[in-house]
C-alpha cells in the first residue's frame, strides 16, 4: 500500500489532518476527539438531533465516544513526519514552516504553542496558559495591558496585577481568578444538580403520561372493536327481520293477487254469458213474424232472466269475495316487527351484560368517558328504540331507559356524625379524632363514631366508590335511617338494618350483617372498594378495585326503608368517597 494512501486511512475527515485523540462512533467511522465533539456540539444547538458526518447515520441520543487505541498508535508514525495543512483550531505562533495546531496560548507571550514548543515554555507563574485562542486582547487589561488574574468583588470587574495596586481598587476585596472559578463551579454544579433532578422528573412524569396514552388507546380500541362488534350484529339481525316481514308482505300480495284474478276471469264469463243473451233479445225484437217471437221467448226466458234470489245470491257471493282484497295482514306484519326488535334489544342487553350481571355493571361503569354511570329501568310496556340511544345513555321515554346515574354527589351528614369522627371540608372523608369533639346530643346523632350520607336511596340501581385508611379500623357499608344511635347494636352490621365491610385489627377483613361476621377468604390487596345497590332487586354487592375488579360478597334483602351509605371509624381510621377519575 502506498505511503500517501496509508495516510488518508488515519486522516480526520473533518480537519483532513493526522488523527488527534482519535474516537469511533458505533456506526464504525473515526474522527479526532475535539473535532467531532464540536460537530455534534453544533448539531445539537442547530439541529437538535445527532448524527454521524460520514455516513448520516442518525443517534437517538449523543453518541458515546470510544479511544480508538489501534489509530491513536498509528497515527502518531505520522506526527510530524511530513507538512500538516490544518484547516481547523489556533494555528502554532512558532511553526513557521507548516501550521501546527496548537495545544495552549500563553498570554504572556501572546502567543500559542504546539506539543512540541509547549514542552520547552517557560513554567513561571506570570505565563498564563490557556486553552487555545486568537482573541488574546480580551484576556488582558484595556489599561495596563496586562493579564486578567483577580476579580473585584465590589466593582464586579475582571482587573489585573497593576490595577490591584491602582488607588482605584485599592482597599478591595479581591480573588484571583481560579478562587472565583473555584466557587462559580460550585454554583454550577448545585445548579447542574438541581436541572438534572428536574429532568430526571420531567422524565418520569413524561413516561407516565405515555403509558396512560397508551392504556387509553388501548381501552379505547377494545371498546370501539366491542361497539363495531354490537352494532354489526344488530344490523345484521335488522337485515334478517327486514327480509323476514318483506317475505311475508310478498306472500300476502300474491294471494291476494290470485283471488282478485279469480272474481277477475269470473266476472268476465258473466259478461260473455250477458252479452250473448242480449244479442239475442236484440234478434227478436228485430224479427217480424209473430210466431218466431213468442216461441223463442218462451223457451229461452228461463234463460234470459233470472230468478231474483239467485241474482242476490251471486252478488252476495261476489262481495263477499271482493271484502279484505286491499288489505295486508298489518297486525301480524307490526307484531312480527315489533317482536324481532324486541328479540335484537333483549340479545344487546344480553352481550352488554349490565342488568344481570352486577359485575360487568362496574366495569362498565369503569369506562367513564364512553358510559358515565349505569342505571338501567325497563318497563314492562317497552316502545323499543335505536339501540344508539341506548349506549348513549338517552332516557327513552317509557321504553328502555340506560340512565347512568353514579352516586358521585354524596356528602356526609354532620348531624349524625359521632364526637370522636371529624370530617373533611367538603363533607366526604371521615376520620377518627383521638379528641371528642363534644357536638350537642341530638336524637339524630351517634354515640359512636359512626356518621350517615345525607343522601339515601330508595329505588333503582347505584354505584359508589370509598377508599379506606391503610393504617387504623373501619366499616364501609349502608343502613337504613332508623338505626339506633346507641349502644352495641348501633354499629354497622350488629342489626338487621345496616349491611358492611369491616376492617379490623390491621390485616382481617369481615363481612358484617345482624350480628353474623363472615370472614373475607383473601384479603384485599387494596383499599378501594365498590358498592353496587339494586334496591329492588334487594342485592348490595361490595367489590375490590383492582385489576381486574373482584367480587367480595353480595347482600340478599328485601329492603323496605331508603338506604344511606354508613361508616364506622376505629382507632388511627379514615373512610373518604372517591371521586371519579379514571
Amino acid at each position: 500500500m502506498a505511503f500517501h494512501q496509508v495516510r488518508d486511512e488515519v486522516t480526520c475527515s473533518i480537519c483532513t489532518d493526522i488523527y488527534t485523540d482519535p474516537v469511533t462512533l458505533t456506526c464504525g467511522h473515526s474522527y479526532c476527539r475535539a473535532c467531532i465533539t464540536r460537530t455534534l456540539d453544533t448539531q445539537e444547538e442547530e439541529e437538535r438531533e445527532y448524527s454521524c458526518p460520514e455516513c448520516l447515520q442518525r443517534f437517538r441520543r449523543k453518541p458515546e465516544l470510544k479511544r480508538n487505541r489501534k489509530l491513536c498508535n498509528i497515527a502518531d508514525l505520522f506526527v510530524p513526519s511530513e507538512p500538516v495543512q490544518k484547516k481547523a483550531g489556533v494555528p502554532c505562533t512558532y511553526c513557521v514552516e507548516y501550521p501546527v495546531p496548537a495545544k495552549k496560548t500563553c498570554l504572556h507571550c501572546e502567543a500559542s504553542l504546539c506539543h512540541n514548543h509547549l514542552m520547552v515554555h517557560s513554567q513561571s507563574e506570570e505565563h498564563v496558559l490557556t486553552e487555545p485562542t486568537s482573541s488574546i486582547e480580551n484576556r488582558k487589561c484595556s489599561i495596563h495591558k496586562r493579564v486578567l488574574g483577580y476579580y473585584c468583588l465590589e466593582d464586579t470587574v475582571y482587573i489585573c496585577v497593576s490595577c490591584l495596586l491602582a488607588e482605584e481598587h485599592r482597599g478591595h476585596q479581591v480573588e484571583t481568578l481560579n478562587e472565583v472559578t473555584v466557587k462559580k463551579k460550585v454554583k454550577l454544579r448545585n445548579i447542574l444538580e438541581k436541572l438534572t433532578s428536574e429532568m430526571e422528573e420531567a422524565e418520569k412524569r413524561l413516561q407516565s403520561l405515555l403509558e396512560q396514552k397508551q392504556h387509553m388507546q388501548d381501552k379505547v380500541a377494545r371498546v370501539s372493536e366491542k361497539v363495531t362488534a354490537l352494532i354489526v350484529g344488530s344490523r345484521q339481525q335488522l337485515g334478517d327481520l327486514q327480509e323476514q316481514v318483506l317475505c311475508e308482505v310478498s306472500l300476502q300480495e300474491e294471494q291476494i293477487s290470485l283471488r282478485v284474478s279469480d272474481l277477475i276471469r269470473q266476472l268476465e264469463m258473466k259478461k260473455e254469458e250477458l252479452s250473448r243473451k242480449m244479442g239475442h233479445i236484440e234478434e227478436l225484437c228485430n224479427t217480424t213474424d209473430p210466431l218466431t217471437v213468442l216461441q223463442g221467448c218462451e223457451s229461452d226466458s228461463a234463460d234470459y232472466c233470472e230468478s231474483e234470489e239467485k241474482k242476490h245470491g251471486d252478488r252476495e257471493r261476489v262481495d263477499k269475495n271482493l271484502q279484505g282484497l286491499d288489505d295486508l295482514d298489518v297486525t301480524w306484519i307490526s307484531s312480527k316487527v315489533y317482536t324481532g326488535l324486541a328479540a335484537i334489544v333483549t340479545e344487546l342487553k344480553r352481550q352488554l351484560d349490565i342488568t344481570d350481571n352486577p359485575g360487568k355493571f362496574l366495569e362498565f361503569s369503569r369506562f367513564s368517558d364512553m358510559f358515565p354511570d349505569i342505571n338501567v329501568l325497563q318497563d314492562a310496556n317497552v316502545n323499543t328504540h335505536s339501540v344508539s340511544d341506548m349506549l348513549l345513555g338517552v332516557n327513552v321515554g317509557s321504553g328502555i331507559a340506560l340512565v347512568i346515574n353514579l352516586a358521585s354527589d354524596i356528602l356526609l351528614d354532620v348531624s349524625t356524625v359521632g364526637n370522636n369522627v371529624t370530617l373533611s371540608g367538603d363533607l366526604t372523608t371521615a376520620s377518627w379524632s383521638e379528641i371528642s369533639m363534644s357536638r350537642p346530643q341530638t336524637p339524630e346523632r351517634f354515640q359512636v363514631s359512626q356518621v350517615l350520607s345525607s343522601r339515601s336511596f330508595s329505588s333503582g340501581r347505584h354505584y359508589f366508590e370509598v377508599e379506606g385508611s391503610e393504617s387504623g379500623e373501619w366499616i364501609i357499608g349502608m343502613a337504613y335511617r332508623s338505626i339506633d344511635r346507641e349502644g352495641g347494636q348501633s354499629y354497622i352490621g350488629n342489626n338487621n338494618k345496616s349491611w358492611g365491610l369491616w376492617r379490623w385489627d390491621e390485616n382481617q377483613y369481615y363481612m358484617r350483617h345482624d350480628l353474623k361476621v363472615i370472614p373475607l377468604p383473601q384479603k384485599p390487596s387494596s383499599q378501594k372498594f365498590a358498592l353496587y345497590l339494586d334496591y329492588e332487586a334487594g342485592h348490595l354487592l361490595f367489590y375490590e378495585l383492582c385489576e381486574p375488579s373482584r367480587q367480595l360478597h353480595t347482600f340478599t334483602a328485601t329492603f323496605t326503608e331508603p338506604l344511606h351509605v354508613a361508616f364506622w371509624i376505629g382507632r388511627r381510621g379514615k373512610v373518604k368517597f372517591r371521586s371519579k377519575e379514571y
